[in-house]
């Protein structure tokens, strides 16, 4: 008889196992698989990692893929063609896109950063830097029609310097590949992303003197965007995503640059956490996060009278058309 009941209650146990290990996989199964592709891999986006390892996305319900596109012509095909649900990258890509006759075209849902995330390293220090010191020199540059290249030129020419005739910029390196080339010897300065310009001052090969963020002010970098279709048939991941990126807004609002470090340093696991402390107070310092998610008018306005003074913009786009804040202004 006990031998019996031993037995029943083995049989209880591992169906109670069972049942909750059943539960436990249909719980993370009901979880909707998303796919973003991201611009690049960067510090910059930090808001975005601290979402991932925080695990706000999985609260409401998402099962993110995050694919690095390398470049924001790769990302913006890979939304079109469907092989990502969401893109993050510059909005300059969803202003070509419309005014290629797209017909699914893509929309700007929310803004991440508020200020450009590059900057401008020379081979010594220059205490007392001004822009006209780059005139008659060779900058290593960004590729024509992408923001980091086209901001340059905007703040060069608020300093009425011309890109094409005050001095040489060389757009013939591809990107990740500029400190390198820096390093071996190429152009008297270059404009970098992180962790590459505090890495080159590491070396001791070159310093960090002026900040495009600061000297461009506030300029719509990054945004992230979705076709209309995806969104039209997914509102509820459409608000949930969107929600897990405010709490990371609010999270990097709200705590210090070393706690934002240690946070996404898994996403980072070459960079010393010293270095990515260094380097998110550098965002932090000068406002490069926006408090809310909100894509405002008047940064569409901006961003296209920064293309259009790059002679990249055919005809202006309507704001409605492209920014939709119905989920940013819910998820405040």
């Amino acid at each position: 008889m006990k031998k019996q009941s031993l037995l029943l209650l083995t049989m209880l146990g591992l169906f109670s196992t069972l049942l909750l290990t059943g539960c436990s996989k249909s719980s993370t199964s009901d979880n909707k698989k998303v796919v973003l592709n991201e611009v690049a891999h960067s510090i910059f986006y930090a808001p975005m990692y601290v979402a991932i390892e925080e695990g706000y996305f999985e609260e409401e319900g998402i099962d993110l893929e995050l694919v690095t596109g390398y470049g924001a012509d790769k990302t913006m095909t890979a939304v079109l063609s469907g092989e990502a649900d969401i893109g993050f990258m510059g909005p300059e890509s969803t202003v070509y896109t419309y005014l290629g006759d797209t017909n699914d075209y893509v929309v700007n849902f929310a803004q991440l950063t508020q200020r450009a995330g590059n900057f401008l390293v020379a081979r010594s220090e220059v205490p007392d830097f001004e822009w006209n010191d780059l005139i008659g020199t060779t900058v290593l540059g960004g590729r024509k029609g992408g923001m980091p290249e086209m901001v340059f030129e905007y703040i060069l020419k608020k300093n009425n310097i011309n890109p094409s005739s005050d001095l040489t910029i060389d757009q013939s390196i591809d990107f990740g590949s500029t400190a390198a080339a820096f390093a071996n010897g190429q152009g008297d300065y270059t404009v970098e992303f992180e962790p590459f310009a505090t890495s080159l001052e590491e070396q001791g090969t070159g310093y960090v003197i002026a900040s495009l963020g600061e000297d461009s002010g506030y300029v719509p970098y990054t945004a992230f965007s979705a076709k209309t279709s995806y969104m039209n048939e997914n509102p509820q991941i459409m608000q949930g995503f969107v929600n897990a990126l405010q709490k990371s807004m609010d999270y990097v609002n709200s705590h210090s640059a070393e706690e934002i470090a240690k946070a996404i340093q898994k996403q980072f696991p070459e960079t010393e956490l010293a270095t990515l402390t260094t380097i998110v107070s550098r965002y932090k310092e000068q406002d490069t996060w926006k408090e809310d998610l909100i894509f405002e008018e008047d940064s569409f306005t901006l961003l296209q009278n920064i293309l259009e003074e790059a002679g990249e913009l055919s005809e202006r786009v309507p704001y409605e058309e492209l920014v939709n804040t119905t989920y940013a202004e819910k998820a405040k």
